[in-house]
């Protein structure tokens, strides 16, 4: 990490909790004034519904982090990648959940995160509809709403609520083998709509871990630096083969739970 990139990461991050907190105040406007109006376009897959207010809130992000660090570079779910004139780049998922937005489900919310070369630096998750603002600086533990929090102490997966996503990019017996598996050993799982607010809850010890058999860097790289900052276990999701082109699985998990977890899901425990 170059010295005056190491000497800005504080800016960096109360800038960026500033422009989530204003990104989620406009996502809260579109979202309130939902019935109708709210122009829906078609994916390929069709689970992965985008509205305009994806693209307006993304927009809003790196717009407001541009204007105040012109150097940095940009991957977001919406506009995709734009390299910087540095090492730093920002990760975006302007709303995941989008099918829980467009149907008034409250559980979506708003990913930023902060690579610096290949090291998460900032991650941060929030849920505008509860007003909860989940944060990490590496090094420093994570936080939800200012207060510190750590992840779960299960000691088996029946001893808590896991987490699971699932898209059409995996398989239906990816999706099956792993519930038949929870099941079967006394566990289970939600699935709430929003892969990025499961991890931070996950990471917040609500849930005692989180598993998606494939997920795209804007949906995890803030919920990776929560759930390491709060004492848990994720997988090297970033030493996956080209991931932030291509995603890759995920596992999270608190720090008694990720070998078992890791035998059900066949990743390495490394």
């Amino acid at each position: 990490m170059a010295n005056d990139v190491k000497l800005n990461i504080d800016a960096r991050f109360d800038h960026a909790r500033d422009v989530i907190k204003a990104a989620g105040k406009r996502a809260m406007e579109y979202y309130d004034g939902i019935a109708g109006d709210l122009q829906i376009e078609a994916k390929a897959n069709a689970l992965d519904m985008v509205s305009i207010a994806d693209k307006n809130v993304e927009a809003i992000i790196r717009d407001r982090i541009a204007d105040a660090f012109p150097e940095d570079g940009f991957l977001g779910e919406e506009m995709g990648i734009e390299k910087g004139d540095n090492d730093c780049l920002w990760v975006i998922d302007p709303i995941d959940g989008t099918a829980c937005f467009v149907n008034q489900i409250p559980t979506w919310c708003i990913s930023v995160a902060l690579m610096v070369g290949t090291e998460v630096v900032i991650g941060m998750i929030y849920h505008p509809c509860g007003d909860e603002f989940f944060s990490a600086k590496k090094g420093e533990g994570a936080f939800v709403n200012g207060e510190p929090f750590k992840a779960h102490d299960a000691k088996t997966v029946g001893d808590g609520l896991m987490g699971f996503g699932a898209s059409h990019r995996t398989t239906s017996a990816e999706i099956s083998g792993f519930v038949t598996d929870l099941i079967d050993r006394k566990g289970m799982f939600v699935r709430n709509g929003s892969g990025a607010l499961s991890m931070a809850y996950a990471a917040a010890g609500r849930l005692i871990g989180y598993y998606e058999p494939h997920i795209n860097p804007w949906d995890c790289m803030a919920a990776i630096l929560l759930m390491r900052e709060a004492g848990g276990w994720t997988n090297d999701y970033l030493g996956a083969p080209d991931v932030l082109e291509k995603g890759a699985p995920i596992l999270l998990a608190g720090p008694n739970v990720a070998d078992e977890l890791c035998e059900m899901t066949g990743i390495a425990r490394g």
